[in-house]
């Protein structure tokens, strides 16, 4: 079997999602990116990232139709190219949360409720927080604190309480750009609740 697809890996994650039970969207991630058809860094966590707060939110209690709402995020996440981080500024793994937002609540460019804002406001703070740490990329650390910032955002915007981890880091071993003691789920710096 030769490589796989960024399609074939985002039709691998949303089926893994769907199987997965957990109330903790890092949980999920976590579950799903361990899977050989994740890499350590690659747009496939545009896919991912919103998928593990979506399976979590409907774990949780919260309404949607899963199986339709992977699919759109899926779509929406192909769309987005790889290193947008540093070509464009803006974190794929935030954006794709922000999409799973948007999915949640129907939000598009012409809508005039305040969820239009109320995402931007989501994606401002996990912007800023991943400022605040710099750089270079890593696909893990940003899906840590995109999803950390939306399991506050989850509990004050919907009312579902998702479970929050002190999150601590096993993937370090496979980043050659890995910050180390710098990053907050760095194992030796303890637990983050960013």
């Amino acid at each position: 079997m030769g490589e796989l697809t960024l399609e074939e890996r985002g039709n691998l994650i949303v089926r893994a999602c769907l199987e997965q039970t957990g109330t903790s969207p890092y949980q999920v991630f976590r579950d799903v990116a361990r899977q050989d058809f994740v890499r350590m860094h690659g747009p496939e966590h545009h896919v991912l990232d919103g998928a593990a707060l979506l399976t979590a939110y409907r774990n949780a209690g919260g309404e949607v139709d899963l199986p339709a709402a992977l699919a759109e995020l899926m779509s929406r996440g192909l769309q987005m190219p790889g290193a947008m981080c540093g070509r464009w500024g803006v974190c794929g793994a935030v954006a794709s949360v922000g999409a799973a937002l948007s999915i949640l609540e129907q939000t598009g460019p012409l809508t005039s409720d305040d969820s239009w804002g109320s995402h931007m406001g989501y994606t401002s703070r996990a912007l800023g927080e991943l400022s605040h740490i710099g750089g270079p990329r890593c696909c893990k650390r940003d899906a840590y604190v995109s999803l950390q910032t939306a399991v506050d955002y989850v509990r004050d915007r919907f009312g579902v309480s998702l479970q929050k981890d002190d999150i601590s880091c096993g993937f370090y071993p496979h980043n050659a750009q890995c910050l180390g003691e710098k990053c907050p789920f760095f194992p030796a710096t303890g637990s983050a609740a960013r």
